[in-house]
């Protein structure tokens, strides 16, 4: 398809947010977005991707303030002269957090808002919202409340809310932060099903594994600049690591292998006649398990749990070891979350037993439980309460007696909150906020760190910086409970996976026995890593030996 009308064009565009330090957050941008096109904007976080988009359908500068020079067209005519309103049909935006745009009773009702607003006949909105939940198949959410959905979920129903108007161009900040690979594999097929209807979509992503595959373009920005605009198998034979992007792993075995043609997915790879395998040090190693002899200092005992009626959890039974890492993985609406807020008794179980450091939950108050265990959840607005990040840093240490100010420095300079210290937490970016939650949570040293989510929204220079951190915890006794979609954060960080599906656990051990055991992935929902995917093929076997050598024990 030849595409030649421009949908998005901006001119030397530059912007800063009403901060008092007036740096731009945009400098010099131009950029043409042409109709029908698929473009990935990538860059790290505080580059200026989410930035970039806002100004596409006019919330900066109509929302945001600050302050705009340059220009933005959208169909031919400036932002500045249009609306909001009248930019809706233009530009659909789909943000990073969807309960931000989640207000109505139901997912039908959700859905058919912004159908209303247009004046659209009944008839015409009923069949819209059959055919857009259809595409994203969440029919069989239709008549829930989207509040008591998954984080998952939830995005879904956003972009289906703004894919039901029928924009001329779709745009998608961050829209696989919290989903499952299932879940990613639904929502990437409709995207580009949705592509070659002849919608444009714009993504806004720093995971290029999930869309470099997909996409006809790839735009890097740094330092709110655009440093590169090309085809994604150009671009990634480049420098890109530079600018805080990962390559994903096909790739980075493509460069190693020296082809000229670099894969840009597992099923690309593996069509190739190999004449060497991929580099064995590609493969992800878990970390070594504590001793057994480590000490218990959780216990889930046949926990069940109901809410409203309906069962979450069906007696779902671990322990985790000082020292031990954890990961509590399944698809969106498993219960992951739910079995996280058991243990710090903000839920108790309608049957079985928790308990913290020997200490049944269900006798313990929620602030003896906050002693030992640090929870940092998925939304960290849930969390905040202060009007400082370093004042919300510093309650827990007060309130528990436990303040020591060399530690807490050590965590403001390791998540890169020295700049942030003096900002309402209210008024960060995502990113910004889950790094202030996880300072926060870790500020009082508790017995067990519990993390819901930690990589969502966060860049490579970031994950990587998390993964050198639980190390040195792990190192010094910590215990962790990771609840994750990210599988191979999970699988780098994680001793040992707890799989979930529909409330129960239908694996648990290592990460790669639990992904071999096809029958409970599937029963999960859930997709094996790229490196599982490329290292246990059976084309592959006689370079690797089957299992990845932390499995040859377990075999």
């Amino acid at each position: 398809m030849t595409v030649s009308l421009c949908v998005v064009e901006t001119n030397r565009l530059g912007y800063a947010y009403r901060k008092k330090d007036g740096n731009l957050a945009l400098d010099g941008v131009n950029l043409r977005i042409a109709s029908g096109e698929y473009l990935l904007v990538c860059g790290a976080s505080g580059s200026g991707k989410s930035t970039l988009c806002r100004t596409f359908n006019g919330l900066i500068p109509h929302f945001y303030g600050g302050r705009m020079h340059g220009e933005v067209r959208v169909a031919g005519k400036p932002t500045s002269e249009q609306s909001v309103v009248g930019l809706f049909e233009e530009v659909g935006m789909v943000f990073q957090n969807p309960e931000t745009q989640l207000f109505n009773s139901s997912v039908a009702r959700e859905i058919a808002f912004g159908l209303e607003s247009l004046g659209l006949p009944r008839a015409e909105i009923q069949d819209r919202i059959s055919a857009t939940a259809q595409i994203l198949n969440i029919s069989d959410l239709l008549p829930r409340n989207p509040q008591e959905l998954s984080g998952g979920e939830q995005q879904l129903v956003s972009i289906a809310a703004v894919l039901a108007i029928g924009p001329k161009l779709l745009v998608l900040d961050e829209p696989y932060a919290n989903l499952d690979p299932v879940s990613v594999r639904r929502v990437r097929a409709a995207l580009k099903m949705i592509h070659q209807k002849g919608m444009g979509v714009v993504i806004s992503e720093h995971r290029l594994p999930y869309t470099v595959p997909d996409v006809q373009r790839m735009v890097v920005l740094h330092q709110g600049r655009i440093v590169m605009d090309g085809p994604p198998a150009q671009l990634l034979a480049l420098d890109v690591e530079r600018f805080g992007l990962e390559l994903p792993l096909p790739v980075r075995a493509g460069r190693r292998l020296g082809l000229t043609q670099l894969p840009l997915d597992v099923a690309a790879l593996s069509s190739l006649d190999l004449i060497s395998p991929p580099p064995s040090d590609l493969k992800t190693v878990p970390p070594d398990l504590p001793p057994a002899a480590a000490h218990i200092v959780l216990e889930a005992e046949h926990v069940s749990f109901e809410l409203s009626g309906a069962p979450i959890l069906r007696d779902v039974s671990f322990t985790l070891r000082q020292g031990e890492s954890l990961a509590i993985v399944g698809a969106n609406g498993a219960g992951k979350t739910v079995l996280l807020k058991h243990l710090n008794g903000l839920y108790r179980p309608t049957r079985g037993q928790v308990r913290v450091m020997g200490k049944d939950t269900r006798r313990v108050k929620v602030s003896q439980l906050a002693r030992h265990v640090g929870v940092a959840f998925q939304n960290p607005d849930s969390q905040f309460f202060k009007l400082t990040v370093w004042d919300e840093i510093l309650v827990g240490p007060k309130a528990l007696g436990l303040y020591d100010e060399a530690w807490l420095r050590e965590l403001v300079k390791l998540f890169r909150l020295e700049p942030l210290l003096q900002r309402a937490p209210y008024r960060l970016s995502g990113g910004e906020k889950k790094r202030v939650a996880f300072a926060a949570a870790l500020a009082h040293r508790p017995a067990i760190l519990a993390l819901d989510e930690p990589t969502s929204g966060q860049d490579w220079h970031f994950r990587s910086a998390l993964g050198n951190l639980l190390a040195e915890l792990r190192a010094q006794g910590q215990a962790m409970l990771l609840v994750t979609h990210d599988l191979s954060f999970a699988e780098q960080h994680a001793h040992r996976w707890i799989l979930l599906a529909k409330g129960q656990v239908v694996a648990d051990g290592s990460p790669w026995r639990v992904m071999a055991d096809k029958t409970a992935m599937d029963r999960a929902n859930l997709e094996p890593t790229d490196s599982f995917r490329i290292f246990s093929a059976d084309r592959l076997h006689p370079y690797v030996g089957g299992l990845h050598p932390g499995e040859m024990n377990d075999a």
